[in-house]
């Protein structure tokens, strides 16, 4: 028969505990930031769209699509904190549905940049441009490209499922979640950021239209991909 523990024997016990979780809080989070800075780093339909908008439009058009970027992956975050990554997954029909989709998406804003007229490089017309379309359609446009990458319900699940353990508690979740949703705002923050800068606008001005063309190629060729499933 077990002794009922003392008072003492309970506090070391409880105090046990908490420094076992702080550990295992730490230690998932410093997996998760390296996992994910990678992931950040890694060329990507959202990588393309950042470069896209920050060269041709400037830095609040990829401000601004980096803000849509980050709601959408928050969309990830959200199902995948209350397990439903797991059933999205391992749907073949919903899975595929996605891939269709998405990669349709990704044509289509693929298309409209391949179209791009020459003479659209100037940089105080393209501006004048991008002042003219609605902030919501621009961080719409992000949060789509995200959201409908079915790559991104592949990771989401390789990381709520493999990285991290299924006891993992909720509320540790929902701060890991918190925190990529943000190092990924950082990170497209930099890069729009960075490409418009006064000088390297200037030094691409001339040829934006050819850089709306390659980047909607680049679009075009990711979406065929997505939908072949490759």
């Amino acid at each position: 028969m077990r002794l009922p523990l003392r008072p003492s024997e309970n506090a070391v016990s409880a105090e046990t505990g908490r420094k076992g979780n702080a550990m295992d809080f730490w230690h998932g989070f410093w997996i998760i930031t390296g996992v994910h800075f990678l992931a950040c780093m890694s060329p990507g339909p959202d990588f393309v769209l950042v470069s896209q908008q920050s060269l041709g439009r400037g830095r609040a058009a990829g401000l601004l699509t980096t803000l849509g970027i980050a709601l959408g992956f928050g969309v990830h975050i959200v199902y995948s904190v209350f397990g439903l990554v797991t059933l999205v997954a391992q749907s073949a029909p919903l899975l595929t549905a996605v891939k269709i989709i998405g990669g349709l998406y990704l044509v289509y804003i693929g298309y409209k940049g391949i179209r791009a007229k020459a003479g659209g490089g100037v940089l105080e017309i393209r501006a004048e441009k991008a002042a003219r379309e609605p902030v919501g359609k621009t961080v719409w446009r992000g949060a789509l490209c995200n959201v409908l990458n079915p790559k991104a319900v592949v990771y989401m699940l390789s990381l709520f499922t493999v990285v991290l353990s299924p006891a993992t508690p909720m509320w540790q979740m929902a701060v890991y979640g918190a925190w990529m949703t943000l190092m990924i705002f950082i990170w497209f923050a930099l890069v729009a950021l960075m490409l418009s800068v006064p000088a390297v606008s200037r030094r691409f001005s001339r040829f934006g239209h050819w850089i709306d063309r390659v980047c909607g190629g680049a679009l075009a060729l990711l979406g065929v991909k997505v939908m072949s499933g490759s």
